[in-house]
């Protein structure tokens, strides 16, 4: 086991996987709604989140488990999904994976103290209620993830 896995297990709180992220191009959230809930997807929230992320978002589950589907379309050419998709060719893809944690502050502290470049300041208000931050595909210099990671905390735990 690398030296990385050791150090995600000592971060406090990690439960489980809470979503996965995955970003569409403006004017297609609806088309990929309706695609998803062939599949057996129901849609449980929709909600326009501005700040630096600028972004709408809707968050799909399927059967009784924890684990949501994000789909990001941005909302302006800033957004970051925005620059993903243009990083992308024009196309969506993955945007990040989430993991849910029993105390956002109590994981960044932890994380930041293990040295990964967290990209927030400070964990702040995320979609839903939650408290977020991000953590930087190349956090590790040893080991880099290679993807976006979200730290999600959600107070109601839905």
């Amino acid at each position: 086991m690398s030296s990385v896995d050791e150090e995600l297990k000592q971060v406090p709180g990690i439960l489980f996987v809470d979503h996965v992220a995955i970003a569409v191009r403006q004017g297609e959230l609806d088309g990929q709604v309706k695609a998803y809930e062939m599949l057996g997807f129901k849609e449980i929230h929709r909600e326009e989140v501005l700040g630096t992320d600028q972004v709408r978002e809707a968050l799909l589950k399927v059967g009784d488990g924890p684990n949501l589907i994000q789909l990001l379309e941005p909302l302006t050419a800033e957004s970051p999904v925005q620059k993903l998709i243009e990083r992308n060719g024009g196309r969506g893809g993955l945007a990040h994976v989430a993991f849910r944690v029993h105390s956002a502050h109590h994981a960044f502290d932890a994380m930041q103290a293990m040295g990964f470049q967290i990209i927030d300041k400070a964990p702040r208000k995320g979609s839903r209620g939650t408290t977020v931050f991000f953590v930087h595909p190349k956090s590790r210099a040893d080991n880099p993830f290679g993807l976006l990671i979200e730290i999600v905390e959600d107070p109601e735990g839905k």
